[in-house]
């Protein structure tokens, strides 16, 4: 019997050890007075701070082999840098309703054509001029993380339906969990990915195109002269695109490879190999710092974007001036500009039915 009470003690001091701390502190306020708070999620020495603006990932702090800590995402220090910039890079952010690019901001819809805000050129990126990642969210705390929710209105930007998104963000040893989960009440569409922007040797630390990426996918889709998808799915052998193994971001970026040229470097939507299940998506590894980042996801793509439009302007967290390719992003997602495509997996969602979806980013060394 004492044995078995001694048992019972240590697992529940090991259940205790293995929660994550999390903390709630203010971070500022809109311009319109609206208050936000930054939810400190810590777990062994990994700490991931999230703020009601935006659901924006503020800062990722992880250990290096030699167990030297550092905040591994690209960003601002203050509450104003994200508003007064209007956070243009998207760090971070958030993004929906719709992420990624929707052509000529229009799509139809039960036989209805949809015109959405343009801010993109002649498109619509992430959700148009104001998006999920520019907004406040009401948030909760919860066991390991924080939950975070938004009623977005029937009409915002033209998109149809009032959608009532929510998002769940844990973390639990060496793993952030990023759960979404949306409603509708009309026919609508929804894409909904975060944003943030990685350099494995620490933030402001230089570009990362000595990084070596990993992405599990035998296909991407091309685009056009404007980032939107040709509706081809092809093959990422014999080009610069094939991220099969590890290979160095910086090795090919600059080839004579008219995609590359289009997107100035990595901007495409790779098609995972998942078949739709939660799976390992991609891998990055620092050989410096020996950090190793590596996403999970149940959704059909990843973005790959190496930060082409950093250009040295954006001043980030402790004066640090990003420039260009200083930071990579991994946007799980559905394909872009899929509710113009039918050949793409549907973005539709209906009445009575749920969005779900759940993409994790495990951190490590070697």
């Amino acid at each position: 019997m004492k044995k078995i009470l001694v048992l019972l003690l240590v697992l529940i001091a090991m259940n205790v050890q293995s929660q994550s701390e999390v903390k709630k502190t203010p971070f500022g306020k809109t311009p319109d007075g609206t208050a936000v708070d930054v939810y400190t999620l810590t777990s062994g020495k990994v700490e991931v701070r999230i703020m009601t603006y935006g659901g924006i990932i503020v800062s990722v702090k992880t250990p290096d082999r030699n167990g030297k800590i550092e905040d591994i995402a690209l960003g601002f220090d203050d509450l104003n840098g994200y508003i007064e910039s209007g956070n243009k890079p998207y760090f971070g952010a958030l993004v929906g309703r719709y992420a990624n690019r929707l052509a000529h901001g229009t799509f139809t819809l039960d036989g209805k054509q949809y015109h959405i805000t343009k801010n993109d050129g002649d498109n619509t990126l992430h959700g148009g001029a104001k998006g999920f990642g520019r907004v406040v969210w009401s948030a909760k705390q919860i066991p390991d993380g924080v939950e975070m929710t938004y009623v977005d209105p029937d009409g915002t930007e033209g998109f149809p339906g009032t959608l009532t998104t929510t998002v769940r963000y844990t973390l639990k040893n060496d793993e952030l969990r990023i759960e979404y989960s949306a409603i509708t009440d009309k026919d609508t569409v929804v894409n909904l990915t975060s944003h943030s922007y990685f350099n494995l040797a620490g933030e402001g630390n230089g570009t990362i195109l000595k990084q070596q990426m990993e992405l599990e996918a035998d296909k991407f889709t091309p685009v056009d002269k404007t980032l939107i998808p040709t509706g081809e799915l092809a093959p990422v052998q014999g080009t610069p695109l094939d991220f099969r193994k590890l290979t160095e971001i910086g090795a090919r970026i600059d080839d004579d490879n008219p995609q590359l040229k289009l997107g100035r470097g990595y901007d495409h939507n790779w098609v995972l190999n998942n078949g739709g299940k939660f799976a390992k998506a991609a891998e990055a590894y620092d050989s410096t710092t020996g950090r190793v980042l590596q996403v999970f996801t149940d959704q059909p793509g990843i973005q790959f974007y190496s930060g082409n439009f950093l250009d040295g302007t954006v001043k980030g967290k402790q004066g640090h001036m990003y420039p260009l390719r200083s930071g990579f992003a991994l946007e799980t997602q559905h394909f872009p500009d899929s509710p113009n495509h039918k050949n793409f997996p549907s973005t539709e969602l209906k009445p009575g039915q749920k969005f779900h979806s759940v993409t994790s980013y495990r951190f490590s060394v070697r």
